[in-house]
């Protein structure tokens, strides 16, 4: 299994780089005010890609910290169940 799993890194490897080797030409990325960027077109594609990923993980951050501190007191309140629990049972 590990050997299967190396074996699709490399393909992928692979077919990146010829995507990367067949789009290296250099375009013109224009924005306002007349300013504009020339780079090879990968670099442009990685950068949003990457750009887009940043922007989808701080869009979850939000949420995973919400549950965080949802569990951190779920874990609170049944530790002070467990506590108290066998004082309530106690034969008085």
């Amino acid at each position: 299994m590990r050997y299967l799993g190396w074996i699709l890194k490399g393909v992928l490897f692979i077919l990146l780089l010829g995507f990367a080797i067949k789009n290296s030409d250099v375009v013109t990325l224009s924005y306002y005010l007349g300013y504009e960027w020339q780079a090879p077109l990968v670099l442009i594609l990685l950068m949003f890609f990457v750009a887009g990923a940043v922007v989808g993980v701080a869009a979850c951050m939000g949420y995973l910290f919400r549950q965080r501190r949802e569990l951190a007191r779920l874990r609170k309140d049944a530790e002070a169940r467990q506590i108290a629990l066998p004082d309530e049972m106690s034969p008085n």
